[in-house]
């Protein structure tokens, strides 16, 4: 059986997809750890969102989100290699997007999230996708990252998942409350 640990974090370092080490506290390395968080925020909303049409919805980003996290986990000189978010992913979300936005009531102001397990936890995941949308645009600012669709896919997923929590709080009957009374 093989070891959970490699010891070779232990100095405070992490490694890149390629060569070298970074600290891990840089920049990159919180982009790839809120990145995780994302996805499992999104693995927690598909445990418990009781909508099936949302489910398989949530498995592709979560697989667009492990694409995402490999390339800017990747050195800058092999990033390429490890490329698939490109604008027909951006596509994709937008087309998911515009197809349940169709069939839910768009509230005209702020919402309180919480009226369903499912619901709530997409809420979760759409702030954790705006954090780390803002890990990436400050990565791209920096020119660490070249690739301007991780930003624009980040953007659009967290359009997503509010329309996402509003169609999970329709599916099971609730109203979804209003952030004033």
């Amino acid at each position: 059986m093989s070891n959970f640990y490699t010891r070779k974090g232990d100095d405070g370092t992490t490694g890149y997809l390629g060569e070298g080490r970074l600290p891990k506290y840089h920049p990159r390395m919180e982009a790839i750890g809120t990145l995780d968080e994302t996805t499992a925020a999104l693995g927690l909303a598909r445990s418990l969102v009781r909508s099936p049409t949302l489910k398989p919805i949530l498995i592709q980003i979560q697989r667009d989100l492990y694409g995402l996290m490999s390339e800017v986990a990747a050195t800058p000189k092999n990033a390429d290699r490890f490329s698939s978010i490109d604008a027909s992913r951006v596509d994709w979300l937008e087309e998911q997007t515009d197809s349940l936005n169709k069939t839910i009531d768009m509230p005209s102001e702020f919402i309180l999230p919480g009226e369903t397990p499912g619901g709530g936890a997409l809420s979760l995941a759409r702030a954790v996708t705006r954090r780390a949308e803002r890990r990436i645009a400050a990565l791209l600012a920096e020119d660490e990252l070249k690739n301007k669709e991780l930003l624009r896919y980040l953007n659009r997923l967290s359009s997503l998942c509010f329309v996402l929590e509003l169609a999970e709080n329709q599916y099971d009957g609730k109203e979804t409350l209003k952030a004033k009374k």
